[in-house]
Order: C-alpha cells, then structure tokens, then sequence
C-alpha cells in the first residue's frame, strides 16, 4: 500500500485564496515560474529573522520562551507537512499553562485574511500532534509595518482546516480544472494568469 501524499500547509492557504494554484502545482508541477515578488519575500523573511532574535517577546503578549526558527512537522495522520517561521514555547510550572504559539511572516501590510488564519490553524494543528502542548493563538507579523496581529486558534478554524484538506485531495485525485477563484482582483498579479484564459 503506497503511502499517502502529504499536503503543505502553504496548500492550504493557497487553496482558499484560488484552487486552481493547488491544481497547478500538482497536476501541471513544472509549470510554476519563480517570480520577483517571491525572491523579494524570501529575503525579507531571512532580514526578519535577524530581527526578531533582538526583538522583545512582548511583542506577542509573552514575557518569556523559547524561539525555535524553520520549525518542520508532519503527520500521516493529518495527512499533512509544513515548516513553521517561528515557534515560541511558553514554560510554566503548571502543565495545563504549557503553551506554543504559531508565528507567520508576511511581506504585506494587509491584516489576516482567511487564506492566512487556516494557514495558521493548519501549523497549530501539526504542533500540537508534534508536541502534545495545546496552541491556542497564532500571530500572523506583517513585516513592512512591523506589527504582530494575534489570530485566535478556534475551532471553526480548526474544522475549516479538516474541510479544505479534503477538498485538495479530491482536487488531486479528479485532476480536473476547478472553478476560477471569486476574487479575481489578485488575478493580475498571479503567475499563473496566462494559464487561465477565463479570467483578466
């Protein structure tokens, strides 16, 4: 029996924002060009980093705990896998205080969408398998404004991850093109636009 595909959890947000970049990357996998905004991103991750090693914890409500940077988890029972920016595991006495927290880059001065906050859900997930330490918030760092934006982990987002996990393995299955995404106002920018020829 062969084992079965894990999905990224960038997948997942992916999906939200349009299923057809999932379509893309699995079923027409080199097809996918590297472009400029992609480049800039990463290096404003590694700047960030550099950063956040000076930066005070209180910028996520924590007076102290440890960051663990690239953090990898993965589960074949969640049928999932992801590299997480940041983790910061909370110490307590108590055991029912031990916490983790999710945090997200991102090069964008927009707040959390929900293509970012089951992104978010999708890491807490995994953590807390990886762990068996609950998470109960995420924050999603813009890095242009430099400001941390705390994302509850609840569970409606929790059974959104669930839901859209299933969509995306029928997606890879079917191997059919889906709909165009609703908000196409991202179409533009996309680097997949000249793939879509029912959309600008």
């Amino acid at each position: 029996m062969s084992e079965p595909i894990l999905i990224d959890v960038t997948d997942i947000k992916q999906y939200v924002c349009c299923p057809r970049l999932v379509y893309y990357r699995y079923c027409l996998p080199d097809i996918r060009p590297l472009t400029y905004s992609m480049e800039v991103g990463t290096q404003a991750h590694q700047q960030e980093e550099e950063r956040e090693v000076r930066r005070s914890l209180k910028t996520y409500g924590i007076e102290q705990g440890v960051r663990l940077f690239h953090y990898p988890v993965v589960s074949q029972t969640l049928e999932m896998k992801g590299k997480i920016d940041l983790v910061l595991v909370v110490p307590s006495w108590e055991a029912s205080d031990r916490e983790v927290v999710v945090v997200e880059y991102k090069y964008s001065e927009q707040k959390a969408g929900p293509h970012f906050k089951v992104q978010l859900a999708a890491y807490a997930l995994l953590l807390e398998e990886t762990l068996q330490i609950p998470v109960r918030r995420s924050f999603l760092y813009s890095i242009p404004r430099r400001k941390a934006e705390l994302v509850p982990i609840t569970n409606a987002l929790r059974k959104k991850v669930q839901e859209i996990t299933q969509d995306i393995k029928l997606l890879m299955s079917g191997e059919t093109l889906p709909e165009a995404t609703r908000m196409q106002r991202r179409c533009p920018t996309c680097e997949f636009r000249r793939f879509c020829n029912d959309v600008v």
